[in-house]
């Protein structure tokens, strides 16, 4: 915008020179040319101040924001912040539970999956591929498959995707929670097939193609052995990436980072009103 100002400025001095007309450079005469120019073409920032840094009791850092041109542009429009704070993909809305910013993981829960206390609909899983990319649920994370067929791909072609973790078994989901007891009970004789497997069995393949009827997840797998389907803790546990964009010197120099809404280039936001920096009190616009 400004080279495109300095341009105007001086194709209009070259026509006034050739004409051997006087141009008026007066302080007014370019604030005029600025004032149209910006009503034509007004600047898209953001400021330090729009830059929300929590929602309700979760601390919002870089990466994320909840504002738009806050945090990183990989993140952008990725979570909601209503009177919660949810992670928003194509099959849902997912409450954050808890964002932990040392091992670089949230927990968020999907208010429609299966638990232990309580059987849903049938529902499928689904991230963007940004979002399977910069933040995939962690490998502590276990996708529980319920009801199978046979004919269930994960129980012949791809058996060797279920695997078992801390010595649990289906059975015992079937036998231990309340909500999953009824498929024991409709095959009148033995418990149908389950799978446990890992997020990217789920990414592939829907709950149609899998042929199960429901799933539900569990993390902190690692620490379950021992304890019944009933103390799980029931979640996904996402661990995202932290892009490498100059964010710890923009944070160093008392800004926030963020990015321009419209090139979704980087920005340290400061007190200005307009941001086109690396860090507080540096300017590289011009």
């Amino acid at each position: 915008m400004i080279h495109f100002l300095l341009f105007t400025l001086r194709a209009m001095k070259r026509n006034a020179s050739s004409t051997k007309m006087r141009f008026p450079t007066t302080p007014l005469t370019i604030f005029n040319l600025m004032t149209i120019i910006l009503t034509l073409h007004p600047l898209h920032t953001v400021t330090a101040s729009t830059c929300r840094t929590s929602c309700g009791n979760i601390a919002i850092n870089y990466p994320f924001g909840v504002d738009d041109g806050c945090g990183a542009p990989q993140y952008r429009h990725m979570l909601n912040c209503s009177t919660d704070l949810f992670f928003m993909t194509p099959s849902g809305n997912y409450k954050v539970q808890s964002i932990d910013y040392k091992t670089k993981t949230m927990v968020v829960y999907d208010p429609a999956m299966s638990t232990c206390s309580i059987l849903q609909p049938h529902h499928d899983f689904i991230m963007t591929d940004i979002q399977s990319a910069m933040m995939p649920p962690s490998p502590d994370t276990v996708f529980a498959l319920l009801n199978c067929s046979i004919d269930s791909p994960v129980l012949n072609h791809y058996k060797n995707l279920c695997f078992n973790f801390s010595d649990h078994s289906c059975e015992e989901l079937y036998g231990a929670c309340n909500a999953f007891r009824i498929f024991h009970l409709v095959s009148n004789s033995s418990s149908p097939p389950c799978c446990f497997t890992s997020y990217d069995t789920v990414k592939y393949m829907s709950m149609n193609i899998l042929d199960c009827t429901h799933y539900t997840t569990v993390i902190n797998t690692d620490s379950l052995k021992g304890l019944g389907p009933s103390d799980w803790v029931y979640g996904i546990r996402l661990s995202y990436s932290m892009p490498d964009a100059g964010c710890e010197r923009c944070s160093q120099s008392g800004g926030t980072c963020g990015f321009d809404t419209e090139t979704e280039g980087m920005m340290c936001l400061c007190s200005a009103s307009l941001n086109s920096t690396r860090e507080c009190g540096k300017s590289y616009m011009f």
